[in-house]
């Protein structure tokens, strides 16, 4: 029985694997160890209902890209299965499993942040440089969100649109202010926004207000990949299986190819592992 976890910032997901047969899976609130207390998934983890048949445990996280991270979150896995094979490591290689399996790609994700790396069908033998969203995050739903949040108050957004934006969210500006600059997970928050983006896609200001945002995330997270024009670009995340079409017309404009596109990495890392006869997730 392995335990496989995708833990993003908005949700984690849970996936029991019994041999080749899913024998459970659930959804829980997400964690990231750069923004949020340790005490959070230390309860998640002790509240959930969890066999204890369990062999091994592969966690894929946002914000596990340091051996810090990977530490503590190991430990508070190894606490309540001290008998445990556990893996700890970060959301790209998740990204990676979940849309190249083996095979060589550029793989990126584009949620809630964004980020991209070059695979060699083992390992990730290239990675873009991650700022977070207060800095980076570009083409992320955090980055949408908080265009689309800023052309409604500076005044760039259309008259419908800002109709349509004020029925919506009722916003404001004291209250958008202590959200983002005064209260926890301020990145769930502004990426909250892009869902407004997604229903009025088909407007030619939010296509060209999200076009923008995905022709930055290819600047910063793809072109700098020497011979990525070879190579298919695939992707995991909401904002890439949301905005599927804007973002193949970004890649196309770019001489680039777009690969697999998967909302959440969950389907990808069960055929992954599947295909595994000798299980490690130590990449």
């Amino acid at each position: 029985m392995q335990l496989i976890i995708d833990a993003g910032s908005t949700k984690m997901e849970w996936v029991l694997l019994g041999g080749n047969e899913v024998k459970g899976r659930f959804v829980t609130a997400g964690f990231n160890p750069n923004y949020s207390d340790f005490q959070t998934l230390v309860e998640t983890c002790h509240g959930a209902s969890l066999p204890d048949e369990i062999q091994s445990i592969h966690y894929y996280g946002t914000g596990c890209g340091s051996e810090r991270n990977c530490q503590l979150i190991k430990e508070v896995f190894q606490n309540r299965f001290p008998n445990v094979e556990i893996h700890v490591t970060h959301d790209l290689m998740a990204a990676c499993h979940a849309v190249l399996g083996h095979e060589k790609g550029v793989a990126c994700i584009l949620g809630t942040g964004s980020n991209s790396c070059v695979y060699d069908g083992e390992t990730i033998i290239e990675k873009a440089v991650s700022l977070g969203y207060l800095v980076g995050d570009e083409g992320s739903g955090c980055h949408i969100g908080r265009e689309v949040v800023r052309s409604y108050y500076y005044g760039f957004m259309p008259d419908d649109l800002k109709a349509a934006f004020e029925t919506a969210y009722h916003l404001e500006l004291k209250d958008f202010i202590n959200q983002v600059y005064h209260q926890p997970q301020s990145s769930r928050y502004l990426a909250s926004f892009a869902k407004f983006a997604g229903e009025h896609q088909d407007h030619p200001f939010i296509h060209d207000l999200v076009k923008g945002c995905f022709k930055a995330f290819v600047e910063a997270f793809v072109l700098r990949f020497e011979g990525c024009k070879m190579m298919k670009i695939s992707f995991v995340g909401s904002i890439a299986y949301h905005f599927k079409d804007m973002l193949q017309e970004s890649l196309e404009e770019n001489g680039l190819s777009m690969g697999e596109v998967m909302q959440a990495p969950a389907e990808g890392l069960i055929r992954y592992y599947q295909s595994l006869p000798a299980l490690s997730t130590d990449n």
